[in-house]
């Protein structure tokens, strides 16, 4: 395995531990600045929509510039961003910090991943992008609990120091891991626009929208959750941190494993699944046991739509794949923003804890019928058989 490869699983570590460690540090983040835990939630959607405006436009732009120097940069960003938040002395600079990290979010992916594959011969291509995304679900595993332990303990500034101090070390990885790379051909950005003109991709990210978003209700909200509601201690959103990302580990190889053999079905399972399991987190979350297990079936069912969605658009998007692929990060991360808005509403409005749960249900219920309506649509009017890489490019998110 090339080290260069390494590298760029360190860089996909410290952004998959600050993008959901936020979730667990809710309440101390909440209590230092003096503002309700539905504002502190602006910090997650804050984040979702600095990726979803940074996919597209970095990746675009990341076309000028040799790839070793945009993913260099990309992490100075990164690095900058999280250093921001942990020095930030109100809740305004804390925000900006957030969307400054994660404008390096989406393009990172999407130019690591084309990195990753040129490192490697042709039969290797997909396992060396797997790896650096590796780095990714690891952070779920180890860095965001690690993080949350980190920031209950000694403070949650010390939680961004550290992801900060990972980011420097990704980009002396690729600095000196890395090896040269050539300036990429230009974007060609009108014929990839033309993939939008097709019904079935715009379906296909308003699923990812709604599905994952219907994830994101409930986890931002997790740490009052959990602690006020199903009477935990502080300390233990730790390991409940650790059992969602088990549940997102297992749902995607699970979800990669069968999005090649029954693509929409394995939609409709995942998404009905996923809604009923949110409904039922309304009333399972006042019982220390049941409640740990539907945090768990949140995260595998969640995580399990996640290659089937990357891969119908992938699919639909026929031989214009690269924007589309990117703004389909950046519609994961809309949807985020979007449920923990809408969460954060409800519980402002005095419903509790566990309202946002209701509010997951209805927008992964809603996920769950645009398939159906997908499928009847691609049944009147089918589309050519997509281009073979685009059908098989890895997944992520």
């Amino acid at each position: 395995m090339p080290l260069a490869l390494l590298a760029l699983a360190v860089g996909a570590f410290g952004i998959g531990t600050t993008e959901f460690v936020i979730m667990g540090l809710l309440p101390e983040i909440a209590a230092d600045y003096g503002v309700s835990i539905p504002t502190a939630g602006l910090l997650v959607t804050g984040y979702a929509l600095g990726v979803v405006i940074g996919a597209p436009l970095l990746t675009v732009l990341g076309t000028k510039v040799s790839r070793k120097r945009m993913l260099m940069l990309l992490m100075a960003l990164f690095v900058l961003g999280n250093v921001v938040s942990a020095l930030a002395p109100n809740f305004g600079l804390m925000l900006t910090g957030r969307v400054v990290a994660s404008l390096a979010h989406g393009s990172f992916f999407g130019i690591g991943s084309v990195v990753a594959a040129d490192l490697v011969a042709l039969d290797k291509k997909a396992g060396a992008i797997a790896t650096m995304f590796t780095g990714l679900t690891i952070a779920n595993i180890v860095g965001v609990p690690l993080g949350t332990y980190i920031g209950q303990a000694t403070g949650w500034r010390t939680t961004f120091v550290v992801v900060a101090a990972l980011g420097v070390v990704g980009l002396l990885g690729v600095a000196k891991l890395v090896p040269p790379t050539p300036r990429p051909e230009g974007a060609h950005l009108r014929r990839e626009l033309t993939a939008f003109r097709n019904p079935q991709v715009l379906l296909a990210m308003a699923m990812t929208v709604l599905g994952f978003g219907g994830v994101f209700a409930a986890i931002t909200y997790i740490a009052p959750m959990m602690t006020r509601v199903a009477g935990y201690s502080d300390g233990a959103v730790t390991w409940l941190l650790v059992l969602f990302g088990v549940g997102m580990f297992l749902g995607n190889l699970l979800g990669g494993r069968y999005a090649d053999r029954a693509l929409m079905p394995m939609l409709y399972v995942t998404l009905g699944g996923l809604a009923v399991v949110l409904a039922l987190f309304t009333f399972t979350a006042h019982s220390k046991i049941l409640a740990a297990i539907t945090v768990l079936l949140v995260g595998a069912l969640g995580f399990a739509t996640v290659p089937p969605l990357q891969k119908r658009v992938l699919d639909q998007a026929h031989g214009a794949p690269t924007l589309a692929s990117a703004v389909n990060i950046g519609a994961f991360n809309l949807g985020n923003a979007l449920s923990a808005w809408l969460g954060g509403i409800v519980i402002a409005a005095g419903f509790g804890y566990t309202s946002p749960n209701w509010v997951g249900a209805v927008l992964a219920a809603a996920a769950f019928v645009l398939a159906f309506w997908s499928a009847a649509l691609e049944r009147r009017t089918p589309t050519p058989d997509p281009v073979g890489a685009a059908a098989r490019a890895p997944v992520h998110h």
